[in-house]
């Protein structure tokens, strides 16, 4: 009888991660996958290792150096991007991943890139600058209006003209707005106008849209153009959230075609009315088709690859990138001790140093030679505190402060008279006032009546 080990499949973990890997790569071939970039890392080696997640889940990415060097952007966390790969198994862990063989920006996100490359490169030129737009007329006679002739920015454009400045006349010069001849046909309308010089502003202006539709007026081209029309411009395309390198450049940028009109007459009604921004729709994303002779040679290729020793080579370099790591955590950990041990000797030392008695012995010393300075400022403050009352006391009984009141002192011959009777008619008198003396001669007596009756009194 068959014993029941002898029935038994058994593997080994690294067969059956080999087998895995095998149908892995196998059955699924070349795919495209779209999703948000996390957990990007970047080794020494130059390899690209990261995660592309969405809502519900995420899956391990590797991209090598001979790939991601034709890469036109630096991925990073959190940018949204379409990937093309194949499936594969990380034997020597066992992890499920992506090895990724192409990269390039979701949806809108070239666009975006380019539209933020030429809008650095135009602000280095000085494109943007306030001190290089040119002020619009406080009341233009004519006014120009570069747009497509059938488009709703025109309408608007045009009621907004008719109810601010009846009197104003409109100048149209038709353009496409949108599509691959677009920049072309702006730029043309632009220098047409220029070159008439029959209006005294002009206005760019269109519809909203997505940033595909708006991608004329994000050209270089366009923004020249603007930034060389001898007419002052004012730009007015798409809505209120929509800002295109037409917008940055021209004299004065509007959020709406209608705010265009409005900001380039001067208002002649009571109060404006607004027009509604319609809502432009997205543009379906289109599936992807592939041929028969197509899906034929990537059959081929998927077999090819399953024999290809590039693959055990990927494997040893995603192994050396583990390692190198390892081996930097290591150094980092050793160094991060001996930084902090070298720290510690330091700080003991210092703790010793003679640098420190002597700043703590200065301090103690400048706190001395203070309180020295206030206890002599005292010392000296009191006595001449007292000094200044003693001067008041001896000023309040001084003779010379009576004088000051108004009072004098009469002397006859160095005898201080204190009653009229002490003196007779023809007397020679000195009289010393606050200010001064007097020589005088007394001309009449006039006693006081208690003087005479205290004369007759008196034996």
């Amino acid at each position: 009888m068959e014993s029941s080990d002898s029935r038994r499949r058994i593997y080994t973990v690294s067969r059956l991660n080999q087998e895995v890997q095998r149908h892995l790569e196998g059955g699924f071939g070349t795919l495209w996958l779209e999703g948000e970039l996390s957990n990007v890392a970047r080794p020494a080696s130059g390899h690209l290792y990261f995660s592309m997640k969405d809502s519900g889940a995420q899956i391990r990415c590797a991209m090598f150096s001979a790939r991601n060097r034709n890469v036109d952007f630096r991925p990073e966390s959190g940018d949204a991007v379409l990937v093309r790969g194949k499936l594969g198994l990380y034997a020597v862990r066992g992890d499920f991943q992506l090895i990724v063989e192409h990269m390039e920006r979701a949806g809108a996100g070239r666009l975006q890139a380019a539209f933020e490359k030429l809008r650095a490169e135009l602000d280095g030129r000085g494109w943007f600058a306030q001190a290089s737009k040119r002020p619009l007329p406080p009341a233009p006679a004519a006014v120009g209006v570069v747009t497509s002739p059938s488009g709703a920015a025109v309408r608007d454009v045009l009621q907004v003209l008719a109810r601010r400045a009846p009197g104003t006349r409109v100048v149209i010069y038709p353009t496409l707005t949108q599509g691959a001849g677009a920049p072309a046909a702006i730029v043309r309308a632009l220098e047409r106008a220029g070159r008439r010089a029959e209006v005294d502003a002009l206005l760019l202006v269109r519809g909203g849209g997505s940033i595909e539709d708006l991608q004329a007026y994000n050209e270089l081209a366009v923004a020249t153009a603007v930034h060389e029309c001898p007419l002052p411009v004012v730009s007015g395309v798409g809505h209120e959230i929509d800002v295109t390198i037409a917008d940055l450049v021209a004299d004065l940028r509007a959020p709406t075609p209608s705010a265009a009109a409005e900001l380039v007459v001067p208002d002649g009604a009571l109060r404006i009315e607004r027009v509604r921004r319609a809502q432009a729709t997205l543009v379906a994303v289109g599936q992807r088709l592939t041929a028969r002779a197509t899906e034929r040679a990537r059959n081929l290729e998927r077999r090819l690859q399953a024999r290809h020793p590039e693959r055990r080579l990927r494997e040893r370099m995603q192994r050396v990138d583990e390692l190198d790591g390892r081996l930097a955590r290591a150094r980092d950990a050793m160094t991060g001790r001996r930084t902090a041990r070298l720290d510690t000797l330091v700080g003991r030392l210092r703790a010793r140093h003679p640098k420190e008695r002597i700043d703590a012995y200065t301090g103690r010393l400048d706190t001395l030679a203070l309180r020295l300075h206030v206890a002599g400022q005292s010392r000296i403050e009191q006595p001449r505190v007292r000094l200044q009352l003693l001067m008041r006391a001896l000023d309040t009984v001084s003779p010379l402060a009576v004088l000051d009141r108004g009072f004098a002192v009469v002397r006859r011959k160095d005898r201080v008279i204190r009653a009229a009777t002490e003196l007779a008619q023809g007397d020679r008198i000195d009289v010393r006032v606050a200010r001064g003396r007097l020589e005088a001669t007394v001309e009449r007596v006039m006693p006081d009546t208690s003087e005479l009756q205290a004369d007759r009194k008196a034996p």
